[in-house]
């Protein structure tokens, strides 16, 4: 077996303990995914479009998850403070709650247990192999905010301000460690 093949194999073991058939705590693999990331994702990326193009589904598709994850309390529809025709999809308290108890949190504990510089390899090492992927699949990836291009950052360190110049939009410093859909790579 290569080495490649041995890499794939180890990594489809690894999603055997997130990814499941059915449902675990009620939640499919897809509504899990989506309260995944709209716990992380910025407000401006928090759309049920961006929600659509991170799961790789139609706007049809995350319509569907979204329904569900409403329907058990775990998000919240908000107009959006910018567009009044737009809104933003937030985790409630119970959706907190509920990713307190994510099956991932299993291997993220796995991860935790490595040496800083294994867990900086490896995170550089698969932020590599999903942009190569992002690219041959001609998807948008999806990444932290602070490694954007469109992100510029003015003032002093104790009076520091985000604007994304994508958006003509001010962000929070908070923000600018979570994950945005409309992410571009700096060269």
């Amino acid at each position: 077996m290569s080495m490649a093949t041995e890499i794939v194999q180890l990594l489809v073991q690894s999603a055997g303990s997130w990814l499941f058939e059915g449902t675990r705590s009620g939640l499919s693999d897809r509504e899990w995914m989506a309260l995944r990331f709209l716990a992380l994702a910025n407000r401006l990326s928090r759309t049920p479009t961006a929600l659509a193009g991170f799961l790789g589904t139609t706007r049809g598709g995350a319509s569907l998850i979204t329904a569900a994850l409403l329907d058990k309390g775990l998000v919240v529809r908000k107009p959006s403070a910018e567009d009044k025709r737009s809104i933003t999809l937030c985790v409630t308290g119970e959706g907190k709650k509920l990713l307190e108890r994510d099956p991932i949190h299993a291997l993220r504990d796995q991860i935790v247990a490595l040496e800083g510089s294994d867990r900086s390899r490896l995170r550089d090492t698969l932020r590599r192999v999903l942009v190569g992927l992002d690219v041959a699949e001609r998807r948008h990836h999806t990444d932290v905010c602070s490694q954007c291009m469109f992100l510029v950052a003015s003032g002093e360190d104790g009076d520091r301000h985000f604007k994304c110049r994508l958006f003509r939009k001010s962000i929070a410093l908070k923000e600018t460690s979570q994950l945005c859909t409309y992410f571009e790579g700096r060269s």
